[in-house]
């Protein structure tokens, strides 16, 4: 009974905000995505969860940076590696929002408080949410995938198409496959170089 009203429109709509709010409290989104990416197919999946996790973001910054000041710089101390982030971050603005946004070396949530104690504007910070898309597209596929295989029985017994199911395991490794090639490259552009 709760399946069909998840994946109702008005399902989809109340997910929107759920999404957002669990940014919010800095918990990981991944299950989440996977979820929506199963109720909802990857497309619409993917918009449900981007809409969501940017109004999260959002709220996670403007918090950071007016009200949760004292309490994030505490939090961010215990990881040296976002420091140097926010630090950069001030210098650089949407170049290294956006790579940040890419590289999953970086925690999502943590981010957004990262972002809220430096210096870079609102406008940059937006922006580089575009950066999430990626991840966003490649963890709700893996959902829809998921679903997928719990029907693989029906590809088995020949009642569903099979070269659809394989197109669909093909798009997600193409997925992972190029956010791991964009996670490396981010990662080599945030590290220092060597020497002088």
């Amino acid at each position: 009974m709760l399946l069909p009203l998840l994946q109702s429109p008005w399902g989809a709509v109340a997910f929107v905000p759920l999404y957002a709010l669990w940014v919010t409290l800095l918990l990981p989104g991944v299950w989440a995505s996977m979820l929506a990416g199963a109720l909802y197919g990857t497309a619409w999946g993917s918009l449900i969860v981007f809409v969501g996790a940017c109004l999260g973001a959002e709220a996670a910054f403007l918090l950071g940076r007016h009200w949760w000041r004292d309490w994030a710089r505490r939090r961010l101390a215990a990881v040296p590696r976002l420091q140097a982030v926010e630090q950069a971050v001030s210098r650089e603005g949407l170049r290294l929002v956006l790579l940040t946004r890419l590289s999953p070396a970086f925690p999502f949530s943590l981010l957004n408080l990262a972002y809220g104690l430096s210096e870079v504007s609102l406008r940059d910070y937006t922006i580089g949410l575009i950066g999430i898309l990626p991840g966003t597209i490649l963890f709700c596929g893996l959902g829809a995938l998921a679903g997928d295989v719990a029907r693989f029985g029906e590809v088995l017994s020949g009642e569903a198409d099979a070269g659809t199911w394989t197109l669909r395991v093909l798009g997600v490794l193409a997925t992972v496959g190029s956010v791991w090639l964009a996670g490396r490259a981010a990662q080599r552009a945030l590290t220092p170089p060597d020497g002088p």
